[in-house]
């Protein structure tokens, strides 16, 4: 029954999204703000499922084969990001960008933003929760046919956060803690 009202809840939301999304104005076609809202519904009941714990994304990330990936800036991923993850910054997310950094759309790709970390704002600024990069890079990915996607759920403490993390502010707090 929940299942059915989800279904039914998400085909409403879409309709009028998409006759609310009526755009006017000059026309441009490689602009789609109906289409989008509709794979934004669309992506939104798929990763429901696909919020793991930090457990579940720390065994996950040591599986062969899978992909942390951080599309936060490169600047902040230098700062400070997970053990192992590879940067491909939001903005240059596009098909060959994605061919080169993503080649195998069934991989099993792991992604966390700025909004699961607090305690550590340099590297991990705060945005809105509902401009939160984990939502805009699951829909893309999802938008470019990549479903074996899974996002971290919850806020972590970055100094506590249970997930190894690495860049230059672990190297510059090593050597701190080594004077």
């Amino acid at each position: 029954m929940t299942t059915l009202r989800i279904a039914i809840a998400t085909v409403l939301f879409v309709a009028s999204a998409v006759a609310a999304a009526k755009e006017s104005g000059p026309p441009n076609p490689a602009i789609d703000m109906p289409g989008y809202l509709a794979v934004a519904s669309e992506a939104a009941h798929y990763r429901a499922s696909r919020r793991l714990s930090t457990e579940e994304f720390t065994s996950m990330s040591q599986e062969p084969g899978t992909i942390v990936l951080d599309a936060r800036s490169h600047e902040k991923y230098t700062m400070l990001h997970v053990k192992g993850a590879i940067n491909l910054n939001f903005a240059d997310i596009d098909v060959d960008s994605l061919a080169r950094t993503l080649p195998d759309k069934d991989a099993r790709i792991l992604i966390y933003c700025n909004n699961n970390f607090v305690n550590q704002q340099q590297a991990f600024p705060t945005k809105m929760a509902r401009a939160s990069l984990n939502l805009s890079t699951y829909i893309a990915l999802y938008t470019y046919g990549y479903r074996n996607v899974y996002e971290l759920g919850p806020q972590l403490d970055a100094r506590a956060s249970g997930l190894e993390l690495e860049g230059a502010m672990v190297a510059l707090s090593a050597d701190r803690s080594a004077r």
